[in-house]
């Protein structure tokens, strides 16, 4: 039986019974649902072994293949798997542990991933430090055995559910830009960290602002040295592009059949232009899926591939139209609320507003495209680059 098989035979027998009301929720736009029955599921994943499935053997992964790992995460989201509350942690920050930290972060960090019990949110943004990473004005200083770190992150996912983040602060007086940067690991429930949900207009919460005022973490909770927290920064932004792409584009997928199930049962089929849009919609759905293998091929072979550099800007504004076309087909039922809350429709067309700003703005997308993928001239800015969409 392949990996593949074996995931698919384990979802089918597990994710059943209290697990139902975690089908097809807690994705983007809709992360604070179910909270606690989340963290469960994560707990039941960890208990069968399905977390870490893609990390090396050698610190309790799979080893999984790309071919495995792609098979994994689309039997997941065909499943109707639950945005993974633990995802941060196991896609984003234990790959960079593995690839930069030492052994002891490791067996101190590791552990409790797998298990789906300890989880992670990403301290990248600052209300100044959007888009433009370098100019992050959170500051730390060691004092002893202890960091102590001073400043506001903003736009953290689910750091209301997290029990760590990892974040970038200024460490060098002076230091402007990209130097003087430290990536350390902070643990979120202590005294000098406050966090602070942010609603959207779709009426959920899942970003949050945090706040740290004299927060501590072991000097050794530093991945690399001062002056290294720029590249460990983009190194964890790199693996942010693995096979779990092919799971949100799964979920993209289970979108776009609901949407086509509408228009069917409401006669909104039958508009030309309408059936149009869907057609493109579905061409969309399969232009991605290749462009992703292709990326994910040459990330293999340690290349970048010209497929890499148009992803996002693909997919965000693809899904952004898909949004819009949600609402047309709903017609006039698009502007009504039952039971005075969002439908799932309605949710998707609203976050997916935000889908061309966060993780990179369209506009940032076209200056990496035409400088990096093109080889045009720079344009002339701060040294700014591409952040993730989870803060």
């Amino acid at each position: 039986m392949t990996l593949r098989d074996e995931f698919s035979a384990w979802m089918s027998a597990n994710f059943c019974g209290e697990f139902e009301p975690l089908r097809g929720r807690a994705t983007p736009g809709d992360e604070d649902a179910f909270p606690g029955l989340r963290l469960k599921w994560e707990r039941k994943m960890g208990e069968a072994g399905w977390i870490g499935v893609g990390w090396p053997a050698e610190v309790g992964g799979h080893g999984a293949t790309l071919d495995e790992l792609v098979g994994f995460n689309e039997e997941y989201a065909k499943h109707g798997g639950p945005g993974r509350a633990g995802h941060i942690g196991e896609t984003l920050f234990a790959p960079t542990v593995i690839a930069y930290g030492t052994k002891a972060q490791q067996d101190k960090y590791l552990p409790g991933i797998k298990a789906g019990t300890e989880f992670w949110c990403q301290g990248y943004s600052e209300p100044g430090a959007g888009s433009d990473l370098s100019n992050i004005k959170t500051k730390a200083r060691l004092e002893g055995d202890q960091w102590i770190v001073d400043g506001q992150k903003i736009w953290t996912s689910l750091a209301m559910d997290s029990d760590y983040v990892f974040t970038i602060a200024r460490a060098e007086v002076g230091s402007v830009g990209r130097h003087g940067l430290v990536f350390l690991l902070i643990k979120l429930n202590q005294k000098g960290v406050e966090i602070r949900p942010i609603k959207q207009m779709s009426g959920t919460a899942e970003f949050n602002e945090v706040y740290f005022t004299e927060a501590v973490c072991h000097k050794e909770d530093i991945i690399g040295g001062v002056g290294d927290g720029w590249k460990i920064a983009m190194a964890l932004l790199g693996f942010e592009r693995g096979a779990s792409t092919l799971g949100q584009q799964m979920t993209f997928a289970n979108e776009f059949e609901h949407i086509v199930a509408l228009a069917k049962k409401n006669g909104a089929a039958q508009d030309p232009h309408i059936r149009q849009r869907i057609a493109k919609a579905y061409a969309g759905l399969k232009i991605m899926r290749m462009t992703a293998l292709r990326t994910l091929e040459a990330a293999q072979a340690g290349e970048v591939s010209k497929e890499g550099y148009i992803s996002k800007i693909f997919w965000a504004t693809w899904h952004r139209d898909l949004g819009e076309l949600a609402m047309d087909v709903m017609g006039a039922d698009a502007e009504v609320l039952e039971g005075g809350e969002y439908g799932k429709l309605q949710k998707l067309f609203l976050f997916s507003r935000s889908d061309t700003i966060y993780a990179g703005t369209n506009q940032i997308q076209r200056n990496i495209i035409s400088e990096r993928a093109l080889g045009m001239p720079k344009e002339p800015r701060g040294g700014g680059t591409v952040v993730s969409g989870h803060g």
